[in-house]
């Protein structure tokens, strides 16, 4: 492993070059997930480091998810997990939330979701469509005046769409869009009268076709409910924000 842990140059921060040279490793899989670092003291060596550099890297490596300290037991490259990827998204959109961003929001879901739930009708297993099913239940009964809830609901029921495909990348790149969308609702659709029955009837015509395995329909309809996003986007939106 000479060519992972060899001296250190000089020319950038120590710890930064420790870190990224052994990110760089596990990136080319040198160090597969599940392997054992060596020691401290033998990183320190093999580095040609102080300790200090050395914990440093190290710390930033295990809050990044890529490396796992266990007292007692040693230091494991873990890798990047879908929870870590979807967090750093969540807080960048977090972030980035304003008018510009939920504008952004529904275009890509016009692009993606279509064929989003065309996927799902084609790879829906039974547990994916007793969970639509039971959404949609939860959403019937859910007190109008419990807008958070009703939110929640609605984020669920996109979401589990996106896991019904069974495609990690789905989850990656639409979880960390869905967690807007409570907030989304909240700000647009609040005072809007009637938009629980209309945003039930789709999601209960989404889910037929899907549990029918009829993606064109699902695709269909899927288009249909985010054309109306975007209507109401470009009607209510606005005067929802006071730049």
């Amino acid at each position: 492993m000479d060519d992972i842990f060899g001296k250190i140059g000089s020319k950038m921060t120590l710890s930064q070059k420790i870190e990224r040279r052994i990110e760089a490793a596990i990136r080319d899989k040198k160090l597969p997930v599940g392997s054992k670092l060596p020691t401290e003291r033998e990183l320190c060596e093999s580095f040609g480091v102080s300790r200090t550099a050395l914990r440093e890297a190290l710390r930033r490596l295990s809050a990044r998810g890529l490396v796992e300290i266990t007292k007692g037991s040693g230091m494991y490259v873990t890798g990047l997990k879908i929870d870590d990827a979807i967090k750093h998204l969540n807080l960048y959109y977090d972030m980035q939330f304003d008018r510009n961003l939920i504008a952004q929001i529904i275009e890509v879901r016009r692009l993606f979701e279509p064929e989003i739930a065309r996927l799902a009708a084609r790879q829906r297993l039974q547990h994916d469509l007793s969970e639509l099913q039971d959404n949609i239940e939860k959403f019937k009964e859910c007190n109008p005046d419990n807008i958070q809830l009703e939110a929640d609901l609605d984020n669920k029921f996109h979401l589990t769409i996106a896991m019904a495909t069974h495609n990690p990348i789905v989850q990656i790149s639409m979880e960390p869009i869905y967690s807007l969308l409570p907030r989304m609702r909240n700000l647009i659709y609040a005072n809007i009268e009637g938009e629980k029955d209309i945003t039930l009837d789709y999601h209960i015509r989404i889910f037929n076709a899907i549990n029918i395995q009829n993606g064109t329909d699902a695709a269909l309809l899927m288009a249909e409910h985010l054309k109306r996003t975007m209507d109401i986007y470009y009607k209510y939106l606005h005067g929802a924000f006071s730049l």
